[in-house]
């Protein structure tokens, strides 16, 4: 299983995945007034999400520890585990002073409000 996710992890790599480990599911969207992302999280604290925004991109990560219970043999493994990234370019400028992020229930929300100035702005979770 070790060699299985350690080439999965250097396939990621050469076909250019955003970073190793996993890759959580998102949606992104636009309103007339907003980009809105949401991201499933699950397992996840608020402390153990980073995101960083800039003008016309976002960049979140974090990452899922294993579990603590020692196991013999894995019979099916599913849920990603380890460090991931996701990056975001949108198509216009947001309001990086503005950006908002939720988690509940295991989603994070992220709301970024457009605008036409930019900036740079790390974006705490609520």
């Amino acid at each position: 299983m070790r060699d299985l996710l350690a080439f999965h992890e250097q396939l990621g790599h050469l076909v250019g995945n955003d970073a190793p480990g996993w890759t959580p599911p998102a949606d992104l969207y636009e309103t007339e007034t907003a980009f809105v992302l949401t991201m499933e999280l699950p397992g996840l604290a608020r402390h153990e999400i980073d995101i960083h925004a800039e003008e016309t991109r976002i960049v979140i990560r974090g990452g899922r520890s294993e579990s603590p219970v020692a196991w013999k043999q894995y019979h099916r493994v599913e849920r990603g585990h380890g460090p991931f990234s996701r990056a975001f370019t949108l198509p216009e400028p947001m309001t990086v002073d503005s950006i908002t992020a939720d988690l509940k229930d295991g989603l994070l929300t992220v709301t970024m409000p457009k605008a036409g100035e930019g900036g740079t702005r790390r974006v705490d979770v609520t």
